[in-house]
């Protein structure tokens, strides 16, 4: 090879490293800004809602005093719906995932299933409000209740969980499936002992990027009636008789963090924009938790399973 060929391909080498590099610079000082960012309206919204940080704020109800409001009905609430939703979506996405990725034929029907499930996930969550308001607060009688809101934010999770799911099963090799069938093993004993184990990780990364979604929705919850001003709980779901459970409380009116913030930043008196900067604060690190437990879940599962 002649010299100046050689020169050649070594600037050709130099120039693609020297784009390499820069695409990194690039994408990092990307992150970074998102990151930093979140950071500083992070720090301002601690900043802010310090002084309400004690234990009144989580033990008080909402009150037309800003020294005396809390926000226990709000995350009791909050806390409740995102059991319906999780109740709801769930088993109904990973088990709608399993049947589209290894039992549903590969035809037309499936292929329009399969680009809908994936058009819902981008769809605005106050579509899924004005559907619930009609199907399940006037149709089925469920009125402005938990089970309608957490029936409502499953809805609108249920796509992410449906793709999330299939990406995780899609993952897992074709060699654990065809072992498994040389072993003797039926087509649900293969899905169940085998495939759902190994996927469970990233099920459950995409179960957690969906309810982390839901616990911040306002428009679907407004939509369907929830109070901006509540100051009773909801019923208790555990009681001193037999069988010890109650489902009372699916049907009790509620309020959600999301709202309760709105309501405080609607009001002037600079007070309330502090008890919602704390109530700001509490939501994000109620969803950075959520993701946290996610990412635990994760690698702990991975680190048991031996590829």
């Amino acid at each position: 090879m002649a010299d100046h060929q050689v020169k050649e391909i070594r600037g050709l080498i130099s120039r693609h490293k020297r784009w390499d590099y820069i695409f990194a610079v690039v994408g990092l000082l990307s992150m970074l800004v998102g990151v930093v960012v979140l950071l500083a309206l992070f720090i301002q919204l601690f900043i802010d809602g310090m002084p309400r940080f004690h234990t009144d704020f989580f033990t008080s109800f909402p009150s037309r005093r800003a020294e005396g409001a809390g926000i226990l009905s709000a995350w009791v609430g909050t806390v409740l719906v995102m059991l319906v939703t999780a109740v709801a979506a769930v088993p109904l996405g990973v088990a709608s995932a399993v049947y589209l990725e290894e039992y549903a034929p590969k035809n037309w029907m499936t292929a329009i299933i399969e680009i809908n499930v994936t058009n819902l996930a981008g769809v605005p969550s106050i579509v899924y409000g004005l559907l619930a308001l009609g199907l399940f607060v006037y149709t089925f009688k469920l009125g402005q209740s938990i089970l309608a809101a957490g029936l409502t934010l499953a809805l609108l999770i249920l796509p992410v969980v449906i793709v999330a799911t299939r990406e995780a099963i899609i993952a897992v090799p074709g060699s654990i499936r065809e072992a498994a069938y040389a072993l003797g093993a039926t087509k649900w004993q293969t899905v169940w002992n085998h495939v759902l184990p190994y996927s469970t990780g990233g099920i459950l990364t995409g179960v957690i990027i969906g309810l982390s979604r839901a616990i911040g929705e306002t428009a679907p919850i407004i939509t369907i009636g929830a109070l901006t001003f509540i100051a009773f709980l909801p019923s208790s779901p555990v009681t001193a008789d037999f069988p010890f459970l109650s489902f009372k409380w699916l049907m009790d009116p509620f309020t959600v963090m999301p709202i309760q913030m709105f309501n405080w930043t609607s009001r002037p008196e600079e007070a309330f924009q502090h008890n919602a900067a704390a109530a700001g604060v509490i939501l994000l690190l109620m969803t950075l938790a959520m993701n946290g437990l996610a990412i635990y879940l994760r690698s702990r599962i991975r680190s048991r399973i031996k590829w």
